[in-house]
């Protein structure tokens, strides 16, 4: 993939244009405003972003002290700042997020009026705990009805309107909606009373101030004229309200998203915001970019396939600018513990060819599944690092809980064990640009651990102490590696903004993904846009397995692949015979049905007139290629690809490519083999 150049002070000029393709040069230098950049996966999105900031910079077009540039992270914010830096615009750009410069112009106020600011509490649950009623046979926690408010705020929701959002949106409260109302209206309440906001608050009490009193309203738009906004997919509601806020009647807002990877509608963003920009914003430009330069056309192709008949209004399908890559692989396990045994060997050769430990990456939906390959990376001596938890298990607030879990009967359910966990937990303490303390960073690890309960409790309701305990156990034994040559294990959404040249796609199985809670239309094409940014993490090379069986703590269940690796498999099947621009949709049905012969569903299934003898033989000699493969049989070939060998005993490689379900990868890699065998056999 292409790197930004790096400029000193003053000698950006025209080079901030080179190495820009005809897409990404108009996003830098046009004049339009309002202006939306819709960027594709691997289009160079942040490049384009900082490069009209330092081009606008450069050309006088915007002072720098007058540009806010939004994020929704402290990290992108810092990448933010850390590329316009490198790009000559040092130290003179407002980076932020939208709750921390909400923070910060709310406190500048406060103070400038004398006013008594009020007290920002970091943890909802605690304020919750006296008012969540008690009712016979539920147990409801206090953080469950602090996710409920938190979506209610980031989607403009007040405890008046609840009852009617919640209708509208199919949304599950974890009470019936008028009581969550009920306490909705009580927490606002105990707040104004005892003069306490909430992070949420921020954004809302901003906006509302911008609103109504003009004169900080005035000053804030002096003081930013030039709005840049990244990941605009992501904005809610609230946060929406409060960016109009800001910008009043000017038009000089420019925002870069990705329809296609709107992941976060569970949390409250709105996507809507991007793909109607042209409607909210009269007079907006729209441009493209849609040449990705991260993903070679295999992958792409796949990643297209995966979209397709879903794909957001206003997005475009990828187009490779790459050279061809490998195909990419799919296999199956007859374990969970088999599929992180064979990612862990697989790594090892890619090692073994020269290929640096950090080029590789496993992904997988949940963090639950994650531990599994923590374990196999450690017995395999494969260095490894958790995205975002980095030596979270040996962590002493994390250890200190599993010894206190350890303490307790092992038939305990796990559901009992979180109340007191989650009180003391908290959400992380708002974004503020300094590093956070050690008190937030406790709260953050303490919640990390939650999700973990919540995610063996979503897979297994009747998960217990002792058996989570015993999958977390595996974790322990494997020490991840902090140093910058490790193998990445990331969940397909903290995977978002990352990239690698090798990436193991794990656990693909239907209730992972999608996962099983994902049930409205709506719900499943955000799993399917999530599955999209996973596969287009990868530059060159992308592997997708599943598991036959999966152990949920104590139990092992019987799992089934994907609905959507039919689609991978169509593409890789497309890709096999005729290149990225076949259409893959004429494998599908193949691929579902695994291919009738052509006089109908009710009439003999290929293979039925098979030589018993070829077929044997072609089975024995199929089993020792796996064995020597270490795959399952039916990757090597499939039951109706072999039948079909049998039945037509091909002479040579022409008549072998004419057999359904054989395709070109697997005659070139086995056709010898099979012609031999054939021969032999019918001999």
């Amino acid at each position: 993939m292409r790197t930004d150049h790096t400029f000193a002070s003053g000698g950006a000029g025209g080079l901030l244009l080179e190495d820009l393709d005809p897409a990404q040069l108009e996003a830098v230098t046009t004049e339009a405003s309002p202006l939306c950049i819709l960027a594709g996966a691997g289009s160079g999105k942040t490049r384009v972003l900082t490069r009209r900031i330092a081009h606008r910079v450069t050309t006088g077009s915007a002072l720098p002290r007058h540009v806010l540039a939004l994020t929704f992270t402290r990290r992108a914010a810092g990448e933010l700042g850390r590329r316009l830096g490198a790009l000559g615009v040092r130290d003179r750009v407002a980076a932020g997020t939208f709750h921390g410069i909400a923070y910060a112009q709310l406190r500048r106020r406060w103070a400038d009026r004398d006013e008594w600011a009020p007290t920002l509490i970091d943890n909802k649950a605690r304020l919750l705990v006296g008012l969540v009623p008690r009712r016979p046979g539920i147990e409801v926690q206090p953080v469950d009805l602090a996710v409920e408010i938190e979506w209610a705020k980031a989607r403009l929701v007040t405890p008046e309107t609840y009852e009617a959002a919640v209708a509208g949106s199919g949304r599950r409260p974890p009470l019936p909606p008028a009581v969550v109302s009920s306490v909705f209206t009580r927490y606002e309440e105990e707040k104004r009373r005892r003069r306490l906001v909430d992070f949420d608050d921020l954004v809302l009490l901003c906006a509302e101030a911008l609103e109504t009193d003009t004169e900080f309203a005035a000053t804030q738009r002096w003081r930013f004229r030039h709005l840049f906004v990244d990941e605009f997919q992501d904005v809610n509601p609230a946060q929406l309200r409060l960016l109009e806020a800001w910008r009043g009647a000017n038009h000089d807002l420019c925002v870069v998203g990705d329809p296609d990877q709107a992941i976060y509608a569970w949390n409250g963003a709105d996507p809507t915001a991007l793909t109607g920009f042209p409607q909210r914003f009269g007079g907006a430009t729209v441009v493209h970019l849609d040449r990705t330069y991260r993903s070679s056309p295999q992958v792409v192709a796949v990643a297209n396939a995966v979209l397709d008949g879903c794909r957001a209004p206003g997005a475009h399908h990828l187009r490779p600018t790459r050279q061809p890559g490998p195909l990419p692989t799919l296999m199956s396990y007859a374990s969970d513990r088999d599929e992180a045994a064979s990612v862990a060997r697989a790594m090892r050769r890619q090692r073994g060819a020269g290929r640096p430990w950090s080029e590789l990456a496993v992904l997988a939906r949940t963090r639950a599944q994650l531990v599994l390959f923590e374990h196999a990376l450690s017995a395999a001596a494969v260095p490894f690092r958790v995205r975002g938890t980095s030596t979270f298990l040996d962590r002493p607030e994390v250890r200190a809980v599993v010894a206190d879990l350890g303490t307790r009967p092992a038939h305990t359910p796990l559901s009992i064990c979180l109340t007191d966990l989650r009180v003391a937990a908290g959400p992380p303490e708002p974004a503020s640009g300094r590093p956070p303390t050690a008190e937030a960073e406790r709260r953050a690890n303490l919640a990390e651990l939650i999700r973990m309960l919540d995610e063996q409790l979503a897979l297994d309701p009747a998960a217990t102490v002792g058996g989570f305990l015993a999958w977390l156990t595996t974790a322990l034994r494997g020490e991840p590696h902090a140093d910058t040559d490790a193998v990445d294990l990331a969940t397909f959404h903290s995977a978002k903004g990352l990239e690698w040249p090798v990436v193991f796609l794990a656990g693909l199985e239907a209730g992972l993904v999608p996962v099983g809670h994902a049930e409205t239309p709506e719900a499943r094409a955000e799993e399917r846009r999530l599955l999209y940014v996973a596969v287009t993490r990868a530059a060159s090379e992308l592997h997708c397995s599943w598991a036959e069986r999966r152990t949920f703590g104590a139990r092992s269940m019987s799992r089934g692949p994907s609905p959507w690796l039919a689609v991978v498999e169509a593409a890789v099947a497309a890709l096999a015979q005729g290149g990225p621009e076949v259409d893959w949709r004429r494998h599908l049905d193949d691929t579902r049905t695994r291919v009738r012969v052509a006089n109908g569903p009710s009439g003999p299934r290929c293979g039925d007139r098979a030589s018993p003898a070829v077929l044997t033989a072609l089975r024995s000699w199929r089993a020792g290629a796996a064995r020597a493969a270490g795959v399952p049989a039916f990757v090597v070939l499939h039951d109706s690809t072999l039948a079909a060998v049998a039945e037509a005993c091909p002479g040579d490689h022409q008549e072998l490519l004419a057999l359904p379900g054989m395709g070109a990868v697997r005659a070139e890699r086995y056709g010898n083999a099979l012609l031999a065998v054939v021969a032999t056999a019918s001999a």
